[in-house]
This record gives structure tokens, C-alpha cells and sequence, in this order.
């Protein structure tokens, strides 16, 4: 890194990690993860993201499963990779930005993880998960009402093994209009 800026530097060595220590995160970590998911962006600053913090093993478990069930896997694959958090993020989908409002959360989630020393990964399919009857009655327990589409989950936690490294950048992806 020719840059010593810490963000810059998190941006360029942050990665997705698929294999995780079955250690809880510190509640303190996991709270400043998600403030800065909520300090993300949104289209005129709507705020109408939602973070569903899912330390729960059972909980963890059952939406692995159907995360599983609706990637077509075989049964005993775990989807989140062993993380013992899961950070579920909703977009109002009323909203114009919903999807890119939800992305910028996860994008702020991942840095952030990033930065305390944690791993992380975006899981795909929790829009499927939330559109099914199982995804709905779980907004419906919580007191959520409205119409939310799932954005991605952030599974969060320790690193098991080594973090990859980055693969040198594409080239020909920049075009500068002077």
C-alpha cells in the first residue's frame, strides 16, 4: 500500500472470507458494524434500510437451511460458512434506490467488519428468503410491517485460516474524460 490512509487501505485489502472461527463477536464490534451500515448513504437521505442482527445459532441455522434450499445445494452445506453472526439487510422496496440503498449497507458492513479484524462475505438470496412465506412471518414476529425486499446477508466473524489475497486489477476499466 503506497497509501496511508486507513479507509483507502480497507477498501483495497478487505475480502469476501468463506470459512469461519465459531467465535461470538464482541457485542461492542458488532454494534459499531451496524452504525456504520446505517451511516451508509440512501437515495435523499431516506434511511429506509432495515438490519436484522442475527447472533441466534437456531435462528443462524434455519436460515442457512433455506439459503441452502434455495441455492439448490445439498442439505449439509452451510451457506454463511460457519459465521456466528448473520446481518440481514432490508430495503423498503417502495423506494426507487431500495436496491442501492441496501448495497451501500452491506458495502459500509463489510469495511467495517473489515477494519476491527473481522471477516466477512455478502450471501446472496435473501430476497428469495424474504419473499417466501417463512422470510415474511419472521418481519411479521419482529413487529416489521411494510414491504421489504432482502438486500444480502452479511455474515461476520473470525477468520479460519488464511485472508486471500487480492488478484491484481483489470486493466482497461478506467476512462478518464478530461
Amino acid at each position: 500500500m503506497s497509501n496511508n490512509n486507513e479507509v483507502l487501505e480497507a477498501m483495497q485489502l478487505r475480502r469476501s472470507i468463506r470459512s469461519y472461527k465459531p467465535d461470538p463477536v464482541p457485542e461492542a464490534d458488532l454494534r459499531e458494524i451496524i452504525k456504520a451500515g446505517l451511516y451508509a448513504a440512501s437515495g435523499r437521505g431516506s434511511q429506509d434500510t432495515i438490519i436484522l442482527a442475527i447472533t441466534n445459532p437456531a435462528m443462524i441455522k434455519r436460515l442457512s437451511k433455506l439459503n441452502c434450499e434455495i441455492g439448490g445445494w445439498e442439505p449439509s452445506f452451510d451457506p454463511f460458512y460457519g459465521a456466528p453472526v448473520v446481518l440481514v439487510v432490508l430495503a423498503d422496496k417502495n423506494r426507487p434506490t431500495a436496491v442501492y440503498d441496501g448495497s451501500l449497507v452491506m458495502g459500509n458492513l463489510m469495511l467495517a467488519a473489515h477494519s476491527l479484524g473481522l471477516g466477512s462475505c455478502w450471501i446472496h438470496r435473501a430476497k428469495e428468503e424474504f419473499e417466501r412465506p417463512e422470510g415474511k412471518a419472521l418481519l411479521k414476529s419482529l413487529g416489521i410491517t411494510g414491504d421489504y425486499e432482502g438486500i444480502g446477508h452479511c455474515v461476520v466473524g473470525y477468520v479460519k485460516g488464511d485472508i486471500p489475497v487480492a488478484p491484481l486489477r483489470k486493466e482497461h476499466r478506467v476512462y478518464f474524460l478530461k
